[in-house]
């Protein structure tokens, strides 16, 4: 895993080898890796054989902590090496059979990569077009005793220079492996050669190309591209094969699958066999038949065939995908696809089950796996690892998660809602002369007010100084101030903390039952939040009392996610509270656990007003429903902090009434497509005063060029004010790289588009561009291409990760500027202090700055009573006046 911090991708990568435990997700080791493959590297190019360097084995690790690396063995229960073994330099794969290794290493080149002009801190930047060629190593295969590291033999001659990646296979006793004119049997024991067959290659490929070689039982399967005789570049004559770099998607001609006996290389039989898109053939071994089919554009049929391994007879057949789902997807995932026993888990457009004795297709968009590696079903379970597709971006789930088997009997009874209702020791005790109104130099809750504008009139002087600051440590929500109180939360102690407003002197504490992910609400003598165990607590702000807390989720069931126990249905933390009623959310995907309800409480007793259950599945079979997949999207729900204009509830991009009850979603207003917490600073997504947001790769930079958007806005009645970036076009996503090194870059056509910048703005609110069903494709190219209006933009010296608006004041503040740092990921990451920058609104102007000791956390500023509050990454709370 690059653990390097997404926001900014041109920064080196840090590389890790990350082991969890896999059925709790909890962190047990990491090793770093100095060096791996290049991280800009064009997604869909290779090399093929990358994934083939790990293998876990008993409680072994055998695996490479370096791209040139040897091949090591670690503890599996604490990641300590063990044992390197010798002449392993160079390895690219490895196969784990019966106590040994056989491993695939190549000589290392020993050529560094050219650093002139690069600056310390940043990631080497290539041109990704023309096409070019990249010649792997001459290889060799060597057989070693994985206890004692002893070398049983090795074969580094003609046969092997070219071993074709991802063919090596080890079988009863056999090893087996492809060139690019045969296939090779051999003794696993001794090396000799016990049989070969011609198998012709293709003669030019993508590095993302190879053959898949599969032996099962007496049969060796070998599916493969069809043989392209010439070469297309002709750089290097010596070599059969070149390997082209290209990132052109869907060159996948048919090909044909061979299959052979293992004992004498006996051809057996043959049939039509087809790459994926950008990812080798599959040769799929599930229930006893040999599956493999067409599935490289959303048209094809599918995986439709089983075959008797022995006889390439066709055993079973199976109706065409689309008889069960619709791709969506134009093309299908850029990784392989799996299978097990029961199923083939495919990848088109997320996950597809294909159940094996029926043919049935069970589609799940909303969930997928990362490019060119996929899902993995083991354990009973799914594990899909974080992806950076935009595609069904208002479904699907991030992160990495482990995914169970759906219930018997998914959770929707949810119990008697007093029976969910807990009454504290402060229950009923409420004092009229707390039940005071907000006034409008408080900042009561997440972003000042429901609609979470970030935006307060009330005035703070343009040169605010320090006031004090209090230590508390740890990981800190934003804050909220109101009734003299300054309330934050420690998120991984799950404790909420009361401080004086005018102080900064501790009042009181109280620790819940999970992480508390943003802070509390204040609303008239309460604060009030969410918790990711699945409640929603209430206490009295004079003294951290309880005074009631409820089961949003329907039943008490718990996992682990980010290595604490939640609920299945976690809630956010700030609470949305509107003429007493309360409102929350409960819940990961309104495609997993029985959905997401949005409950409405009376704040003051805890009573359940209404539950709506966000529910996007068919209720006949629990699955994705038929039909609704429209492009690379579809109907669903993800949770995040509620927000409110004052007629609707919004939830991302979910509108609901008053009363709960969904609504048509075309209402701007303010959200992000990955939520309001969501801290990463992901490419793809982005805060936007707006409706909807735009999916797929070319897609999701359309709301960006429509609408208000940016990293982080705040907004009042007239205009939108904002930090990020001054374009939004795919192939200039990132800040700090030119766009002309990018493969889609049109020097005629984006000659003024090559860099992208982040800058501060300001630009007058507007309706977003609603088309209308005739011409809708024509209107949306041409509003894409209509320029916004602003009012003004600036660079800055910071990257602005907390924005305050008040009056005549726009306060940003955050790590300084990383592209003036000579250690850009330390700057970034806040260990090299912080800036606040004080513009005026009117013209953008810098009115003053100020270095901080600390940035704040992401969206951690709240303005009131003429004070400047923040809490900073090094865990502290700061007042400025």
């Amino acid at each position: 895993m690059d653990e390097a911090p997404i926001a900014l991708v041109i920064l080196e990568p840090d590389w890790h080898l990350v082991a969890r435990d896999a059925f709790s997700g909890v962190l047990l080791w990491k090793r770093r890796i100095p060096k791996w493959q290049w991280h800009l590297r064009a997604f869909p190019t290779g090399p093929s054989d990358l994934s083939r360097r790990l293998v876990a084995a008993g409680d072994s690790v055998y695996v490479t902590l370096d791209i040139d690396g040897p091949r090591v063995a670690l503890d599996a229960a604490t990641g300590k090496t063990v044992r390197t073994y010798k002449q392993t330099e160079g390895t690219l794969e490895v196969v784990y059979a019966e106590g040994r290794l056989y491993v695939v290493a190549g000589e290392v080149s020993g050529q560094k990569e050219a650093t002139e002009g690069l600056r310390p801190g940043f990631a080497q930047v290539r041109p990704q077009r023309p096409d070019y060629l990249e010649n792997p190593p001459t290889k060799r295969i060597i057989a070693l005793d994985g206890e004692t590291g002893e070398v049983l033999w090795s074969k580094s001659d003609a046969e092997t220079a070219e071993l074709m990646p991802t063919t090596l296979a080890v079988s009863k006793d056999r090893v087996f492996f492809q060139n690019a004119d045969e296939i090779f049997c051999m003794d696993a024991k001794s090396g000799d050669n016990i049989w070969r067959a011609e198998r012709k290659t293709s003669r030019s490929r993508p590095t993302w190309s190879a053959p898949t070689l599969v032996v099962y039982a007496d049969v060796v399967l070998s599916g493969d591209r069809e043989v392209a005789e010439d070469k297309k570049l002709n750089d290097d004559e010596k070599r059969k094969v070149e390997w082209i770099v290209s990132a052109r998607g869907g060159q996948a001609p048919v090909g044909e699958l061979i299959a052979f006996s293992a004992k004498n290389g006996q051809r057996l039989w043959s049939c039509a066999s087809r790459e994926c898109y950008n990812s080798p053939a599959d040769v799929l071994v599930a229930d006893g038949l040999v599956w493999t089919g067409s599935l490289v554009r959303a048209s094809d049929p599918g995986i439709t065939e089983g075959r008797d391994p022995v006889t390439g007879q066709v055993k079973r057949t199976r109706p065409a995908d689309k008889e069960f789902f619709a791709a969506g997807m134009g093309h299908h995932r850029c990784y392989r696809n799996k299978a097990t026993n029961e199923y083939l888990v495919l990848g088109r457009s997320g996950v597809e089950f294909i159940e094996l004795d029926t043919g049935k297709a069970i589609p799940n968009h909303w969930v997928r796996g990362a490019c060119q590696y996929g899902v993995i079903p083991c354990n009973g379970l799914l594990y899909a690892s974080t992806n950076p597709c935009a595609c069904f971006i208002t479904a699907k789930i991030p992160g990495f998660n482990c995914l169970a088997p759906k219930p018997e009997s998914p959770a929707r009874q949810t119990g008697a809602p007093e029976a969910r209702l807990e009454k504290g020791p402060a229950y009923g005790t409420l004092r009229t002369q707390e039940s005071q109104f907000e006034t409008l130099d408080d900042w009561p809750t997440y972003r000042h007010d429901n609609a979470r504008s970030g935006y307060t009139p009330a005035l703070i002087g343009p040169e605010p100084k320090p006031k004090w600051n209090s230590p508390l440590g740890g990981r800190l929500s934003s804050v909220v101030v109101a009734e003299g109180r300054l309330l934050v939360v420690q998120i991984d102690t799950h404790t909420v903390h009361a401080l004086s407003a005018e102080s900064g002197r501790k009042m009181w504490s109280y620790t819940a039952g999970g992480r508390i992910d943003s802070p509390p609400t204040i609303s008239r003598g309460l604060a009030l939040f969410g918790c990711s165990n699945g409640w929603v607590y209430c206490l009295r702000t004079l003294n951290g009392a309880l005074v009631w807390r409820f089961r949003a989720a329907p039943e008490d069931r718990r996992i682990v996610a980010y290595g604490q126990l939640e609920s299945a249905w976690p809630v956010p933390g700030s609470v949305l509270v509107r003429d007493g009623v309360a409102y929350c959310a409960a819940g990961r995907s309104s495609y997993l656990d029985g959905s997401i309800r949005l409950l409405r409480l009376e704040a003051k007793t805890g009573q359940l007003l209404s539950e709506t259950i966000i529910d996007h599945r068919d209720p006949e079979t629990g699955y994705q429903r038929k039909g609704t997949v429209r492009g690379t999207n579809i109907p669903g729900a993800l949770p995040d902090v509620l927000s409110c204009d004052g007629k609707s509830i919004f939830m991302r991009h979910n509108r609901f009434d008053l009363e709960g009850k969904p609504q048509d979603p075309n209402v701007a207003h303010l959200f992000s497509s990955a939520g309001f917490l969501e801290d990463s600073w992901w490419h793809r997504t982005y805060w936007q005063f707006g409706t909807a947001m735009g999916s797929n790769y070319g897609g999701w930079p359309r709301a960006g060029n429509q609408v208000p958007a940016g990293r982080i806005l705040a907004f009042d009645d007239e205009s939108v004010y904002g930090f990020g970036r001054s374009q939004y076009i795919h192939h200039g996503a990132h800040v700090g790289i030119d766009g002309a090194t990018v493969f889609h870059f049109n020097p005629k056509q984006d000659a003024q588009r090559r860099f992208t910048h982040y800058r501060a703005f300001a630009i007058e609110r507007q309706e977003p561009v609603r088309n209308q069903p005739a011409a809708a494709k024509r209107k949306r190219a041409a509003a894409s291409r209509q320029a916004k209006k602003y009012r003004w933009t600036g660079q800055q010296p910071v990257i602005a990760r907390a924005i305050v608006l008040t009056g005549n004041h726009l306060f940003l503040a955050g790590p300084p500027d990383v592209f003036s740092s000579d250690e850009p990921t330390a700057t970034l990451e806040g260990k090299r202090g912080g800036l606040l920058c004080v513009l005026s609104t009117s013209d953008g102007n810098e009115v003053t700055r100020y270095e901080l000791e600390s940035p704040p956390v992401f969206d951690g500023m709240a303005a009131a009573g003429g004070k400047l509050y923040m809490a900073t990454t090094n865990g502290e709370v700061l007042c400025l006046e």
